[in-house]
C-alpha cells in the first residue's frame, strides 16, 4: 500500500448526552417508534444508543451507533492493524497478570501512534486518540462487544450464535435485540478463547465450557458447538462499577427502613443470616449491601465462585475465590475447601457467595456452631422453602442445626416489571420452623409487619443484655440513621461504610449530625 497522506474521515451522529428518562417513557428523538435515546463514551469513542420498537417487533431494538468511519479510512486502519501485530513483540508478558495488561496496551499504543503518523500525518489529537482506541479494541479486545460493555445501563450481553444479532439485558428496558452481529462462529470462539487466556483457562473441543470472572468483576460464560447446538455462545454478566449500598436499596424501595434497621441490629450483634431468593432476584447484591453494616474492627472472609462482593476499603477483608480443575482434571479448589480453610484464618465474619451442596452447608453450620458469624446466599423462594431445602436431600442438613441461623432474608424479582424487592424477613424458631416477621405486599408495593418475634428478640436480649423496649429504641435510632443517609444522598460504598464505622466508634458524634441533619462530609464529600 502507498504511504501517501490520507485524510482521516469520520463523523458522529448527534444524540442525547445521557439517559433520557430512566425508563419513564420519554424520548429524546421525535422519530416514530423511539422509546429512549442516550449517549456515552467507550474510552475515546463517542457512542449513541437509540431504543426503538416497530409495529412488527416483538422485542425492542437496541440501535448502537458509533462514529462512522469512511470505507477508505477503515481499509487503512485494517492495514495498520496487520502491521501492528507484526511490529509489537510482547516477549514474556503474561496477559493473565492485570498489572502487565497495561504494559501490552502501552506497547501497542506506541506503535499505533507511529503508524498513524505515517498514514495520517494531518490527523488531530482527538482523531489520533479515537484511532488508537479503535485499533486496541480490534487487536486486543472484542471490538463492538467491548463498546456494549461500556454502556452502564447493560446488565447482560449475550451472543447466542452468529446467525442472530447480539442480545442485551437493559436495566430499564429488559431484554433487547441489538443491531450488532458477530461475523462468524469462529469470531465468537476467538472472543471466548481470548477471555479464557486472560484468566488462565483453556477453551477447546475437549473443554467446551468456560465459566470465569474478569478482573473488573464481570462474569463470563461460554459454550462451544456442538454442546450448544445452534452455535458458539458467549454470555457476559456485567456487575456495577458503583456497587449498591443500603441507600440505593432504600431509595429504590427494595427494602424499607424498618426492615433494614432490624437486619442491621442482628448483624451488629453477630447473628447469622441466609439471603435466599430466585435467580437474578438480587441475593448477592443484598449480601453486598448488608456487609455495609459490618464493624471496622473485625476480620471478614468472603468465599465466592465468581468475585462479586465489594466491601468498603477500610474493612479488614480477605476475598477468596474457587478454582475449576485444569485440563487434566487437577487443581480444583471448591467452596467447601475454602470454607474449611477460612476457619483457620481467625475470621469474625464469613460470607459465602452461594451454598449449593451438602458439604458447603455442613461446613457453614459447623462454622456457626464454633462461634463464627456467617452469611450466605441460597436458592429458595420463601422462608419455609429455605428450611425445607436445607433439611431435605440433596443438602440434608439435620433439622436441629437450623436455629443456628437467626434470620432469613428473602429476595424477590417480578419478571414482568423487573422490580426487585425484599420479600420476607423471617426468624427461625427453636423447633426449626420459620416465623415471618415482615412480608412484601405486591399489590401495594410496600413491606408490612406480619408477626411478632418469638426468637430473634430473645437472642438479641441475650447478646445485648437489653430489654425489648431498649432493643426497639436502638432499632428506631438505626432507622433515623438510614433516613439520614437517604436525605444526605450518601451513596458510595466507602462513604456509607465510613458512616457505619463512625457509628460504631463515635456514636454520639454521628447522631449529632443525624439529629441536626447536617452534612457529615462537609467540604470533603467530593474528595473521599
Amino acid at each position: 500500500m502507498s504511504k501517501k497522506r490520507v485524510k482521516m474521515s469520520f463523523k458522529v451522529k448527534a444524540g442525547a448526552t445521557g439517559p433520557s428518562s430512566k425508563g419513564k417513557g420519554a424520548s429524546v428523538s421525535k422519530k416514530e417508534g423511539v422509546i429512549d435515546s442516550y449517549s456515552f463514551k467507550s474510552l475515546n469513542i463517542p457512542v449513541n444508543v437509540t431504543i426503538t420498537r416497530g409495529k412488527d417487533d416483538y422485542v425492542p431494538i437496541y440501535d448502537l451507533n458509533i462514529a462512522a468511519i469512511s470505507k477508505n479510512t477503515l481499509i487503512i486502519l485494517e492495514k495498520i492493524r496487520e502491521e501492528l501485530v507484526k511490529a509489537v513483540n510482547l516477549g514474556m508478558v503474561d496477559i493473565r497478570d492485570t498489572r502487565q495488561r497495561g504494559v501490552i496496551e502501552d506497547r501497542f499504543s506506541e506503535t499505533i501512534l507511529k503508524l498513524i503518523g505515517k498514514y495520517f500525518p494531518d490527523a488531530t489529537e482527538a482523531e489520533k486518540n479515537y484511532m488508537t482506541t479503535y485499533l486496541i479494541q480490534r487487536s486486543l479486545g472484542m471490538g463492538t462487544i467491548e463498546v456494549l460493555n461500556d454502556d452502564l445501563y447493560l446488565e447482560e450481553i449475550v451472543i447466542n450464535s452468529a446467525k442472530e444479532p447480539v442480545w442485551v439485558y437493559h436495566k430499564v428496558h429488559g431484554w433487547l435485540k441489538t443491531n450488532v452481529n458477530v461475523a462468524s462462529e469462529d469470531q465468537t470462539k476467538h472472543y471466548a478463547v481470548t477471555i479464557g487466556r486472560k484468566v488462565g483457562r483453556q477453551l477447546s473441543i475437549l473443554e467446551p465450557l468456560l465459566d470465569a470472572h474478569l478482573a473488573e468483576g464481570d462474569r463470563v460464560n461460554a459454550t462451544l458447538f456442538p454442546i450448544s447446538t445452534a452455535g458458539n455462545t458467549l454470555t457476559i454478566r456485567r456487575f456495577s462499577r458503583d456497587p449498591w449500598t443500603i441507600t440505593h436499596f432504600l431509595e429504590s424501595k427494595t427494602i424499607n427502613t424498618e426492615a433494614a434497621a432490624l437486619i442491621w441490629m442482628g448483624i451488629q450483634y453477630e447473628l447469622s443470616a441466609i439471603i435466599a431468593g430466585g435467580t437474578a432476584s438480587g441475593k448477592t447484591s443484598t449480601l453486598n449491601v448488608l456487609a455495609n453494616f459490618f464493624p471496622p474492627n473485625q476480620r471478614i472472609i468472603s468465599i465466592e465462585d465468581t468475585r462479586e462482593l465489594q466491601l468498603p476499603k477500610f474493612l479488614h477483608w480477605v476475598p477468596l475465590s474457587t478454582r475449576l480443575p485444569n485440563v487434566e482434571g487437577k487443581g480444583s479448589i471448591e467452596m467447601g475447601d475454602l470454607l474449611v480453610n477460612s476457619l483457620r484464618m481467625r475470621p469474625d465474619r464469613i460470607l459465602v457467595g452461594e451454598v449449593r451442596r451438602r458439604r458447603e452447608a455442613e461446613t457453614l453450620f459447623e462454622a456457626i456452631h464454633t462461634g463464627h458469624s456467617c452469611y450466605a446466599t441460597f436458592h429458595a423462594n420463601d422462608a419455609r422453602e429455605t428450611i425445607n431445602r436445607f433439611t431435605n436431600p440433596p443438602i440434608d442438613v439435620p433439622k436441629t442445626l437450623m436455629p443456628a441461623i437467626s434470620m432469613i432474608i428473602i429476595q424477590f424479582r417480578n419478571r414482568r416489571t423487573g422490580l426487585r424487592r425484599t420479600f420476607q424477613v423471617a426468624e427461625i424458631l427453636p423447633d426449626s420452623s420459620a416465623n415471618v416477621l415482615m412480608q412484601y405486599d405486591p399489590k401495594r408495593d410496600i413491606m408490612s409487619n406480619r408477626g411478632k418475634s418469638r426468637s430473634l428478640y430473645n437472642t438479641l436480649e441475650m447478646f445485648t443484655g437489653n430489654t425489648p423496649q431498649e432493643i426497639n429504641k436502638d432499632i428506631a435510632e438505626k432507622e433515623t440513621v438510614l433516613k439520614y443517609l437517604v436525605k444526605q444522598q450518601i451513596k458510595s460504598i466507602d462513604d456509607v461504610g465510613s458512616i457505619m464505622a463512625k457509628y460504631y466508634t463515635d456514636k454520639e458524634n454521628v447522631m449529632g449530625y443525624v439529629r441536626s441533619n447536617r452534612p457529615f462530609f462537609k467540604q470533603q464529600s467530593k474528595k473521599e
